[in-house]
Parts: C-alpha cells; structure tokens; sequence
C-alpha cells in the first residue's frame, strides 16, 4: 500500500514591494487601530509602489496622505500611537528621516522612560536605504547604525521577501517604536513564497547560508553582495557562512558569536560607512567575546568616506563590492 500524498504547501510569486503591501494589507485587516500615514503613499501608491491600490480599499481614513514634512509624520505617529492607535509612518529615504529625529529619538525612544512607564508607544516607521541606483549623496545614504545607536528603539533591516511579508505582526505586536529599512533597489526582485506567512523573529538573526571556513556578517542591501561573494569563495574552496543580522537593536550576539566559535574567522560587511558603524560593533563584540576562538583579526568593509557619488562609475567604487568581499575573506583566511 502507498504511503498518502504529502501536498505541498501553496505559494504565490511576489515582488518584494509586493511582499510588503501585503503585509500592510493584512495589518489594516486584523486591526481596526492601524492605519498608514506618509507623503504620496494614497493616490500616488507610494514612492516605491508599496502601498498601491490601498487607498481605494481602505479609504483615506485609513491611507493617509500627509504634507511633505517628516517632523508631522513623525509626531503625528506618535501621538497617535500614544492615543491607541497603531500607525505605521512611512518616511521616503532615510536622507529625509534625520529630519524626523527630533521626534523618533527625543520622543518615541525616550516616552516610556520619562513617563515612568506610563506611556507606550506602539509606532512603526517605514523607510528605505541604500545606494546603487545613482540617486547620489541626498537620496542614497544607509543611516541605520544612526537609529540602531539609540536606545529606546527597536530596528530591524529588511533584505528578503519572508521578511518583509511577515515583518509587521511582530512590528505592530511590539510595544515600543520600530524602525524598519526597506531596500529599493531589490524592490522588483521576485521569489516564491508561501501563500500564508512565515512567522519571522525580529531579535534573532538569520544564517542565510551555512559554511565553516568563515563567517560574513552583514544586513540589509548588502546581503546579497556577500552570498554572491560566497558563492565565488566556493568555486575556490572555501566554505563562507553568510549571516543576515536582520536586528540591529538589539543584536543577536549569540548567533554570531556561535558561527564564528565554529569557523575561527569573521568579515563584517555593510553598506553604512565604516566609522562608527555597526560592523564596528559587531567587530568589538566579537573581539570582546570570543577573542581566542579567532584565528586572524575581523575585517570590516563599508562604503568609502565619501558622500555617495552621482556616477555611476564612483558609486560602484564606494560601496562594498564581490571583489572586495573576496580579498577580505583571503586575508582573514592566510592569516591563520
């Protein structure tokens, strides 16, 4: 007698802004208290196509057009958030978002502190970052190590389509503000997914690929770049683990310090510059932590100093690269 037929879980082919919208689409769903607010995101469907078609679903109660201006955006979201609701603000770039920091780090971060304990503030704040679409230096910065320096906060880096599908239940069952970074120039890039969400962990990080000869660390945008870089390291025989932080407030430290007991060997790479930034970070923990299971110092690669470039020649030169990911991963390898 055959054994019955397993049938395999229904999936749907997504974009990752599609992932998002719906995502957004389910919140507003489940929970009467959501509702969105941003420039252009009603009529228009957002800069980046995210919230396409909601306004005429949900009304403009419920999609929000706002004026062009973060510091509302951002107050608005929060005093809403303060009152009951459960906003999720959309700010364009993060370029635009350091005009709302007054609000998100004076305010958001720091409510249930000052109100001793009164006060939550359950908000959620989209917006995007990254370069390689020569937008040049106002459109095109990676400020997360900003907002992940501040306490008070929870921020989370988005850079595959499971995440940004099932992101927001955590976000929104969360208590105190997120900030999640959205990545444009992966916005259109397709993957299978299953119909129903995956739940995702919003504190742990994800080991995108297993490997045990090193281990690259990276978020966001840049995810991609280093499991390309790891697939090249494969045709000459080492074996990259790849892991996606995903939470940069707080970090996983046990994930990473785990790998790195195994591998003896660790390259950071981010898009942010490198001063400063939370490969900085991630480095000093692991030389904190687990100083004697290295076998050669942890490398760190970022963007280059500089304002990002308009030409598309000197961007590619100031962001972090396959090749440069490669030779890092050589050095940390001969220095054993």
């Amino acid at each position: 007698m055959s054994a019955p037929t397993v049938a395999e879980p229904a999936t749907v082919t997504l974009t990752l802004r599609e992932a998002l919208k719906q995502s957004l689409r389910e919140a507003l769903i489940a929970d009467d208290r959501v509702f969105l607010l941003g420039e252009d995101i009603g009529a228009y469907g957002g800069c980046f196509a995210v919230t396409m078609g909601l306004l005429d679903e949900f009304g403009p109660g419920r999609v929000r057009d706002t004026p062009l201006s973060e510091v509302a955006i951002a107050g608005a979201a929060i005093g809403a958030a303060m009152n009951g609701m459960r906003p999720i603000a959309e700010i364009m770039t993060c370029n635009f978002s350091l005009l709302a920091l007054d609000q998100v780090v004076n305010n958001a971060a720091t409510m249930l502190h000052m109100s001793g304990g009164q006060f939550n503030v359950p908000v959620v704040i989209r917006t995007t970052a990254g370069a390689g679409r020569q937008l040049a230096a106002q459109h095109s910065h990676s400020f997360e190590p900003i907002f992940a320096h501040v306490p008070g906060i929870r921020v989370v880096a988005i850079a595959t389509h499971e995440d940004a599908r099932a992101v927001l239940r955590p976000a929104l069952d969360d208590p105190d503000p997120v900030v999640l970074f959205e990545y444009p120039r992966i916005m259109t890039m397709e993957a299978e997914l299953p119909v129903d969400p995956v739940p995702v962990d919003l504190s742990t990080a994800a080991v995108r690929r297993p490997g045990s000869d090193v281990t690259l660390i990276t978020y966001g945008l840049t995810l991609h770049t280093v499991l390309e870089a790891a697939e090249t390291l494969a045709t000459d025989g080492i074996d990259a683990e790849v892991i996606d932080l995903r939470s940069l407030r707080p970090l996983d430290d046990a994930t990473v310090l785990s790998s790195v007991g195994r591998t003896h060997r660790a390259v950071v790479v981010e898009e942010a510059w490198r001063t400063l930034g939370v490969g900085a970070e991630i480095a000093a923990r692991v030389t904190e932590e687990a100083f004697y299971d290295l076998d050669a110092p942890v490398e760190r690669i970022g963007c280059a100093e500089v304002p990002l470039p308009y030409a598309k020649h000197l961007e590619d030169a100031a962001l972090p690269q396959v090749p440069s990911i490669v030779a890092a991963v050589r050095r940390v390898m001969h220095r054993g």
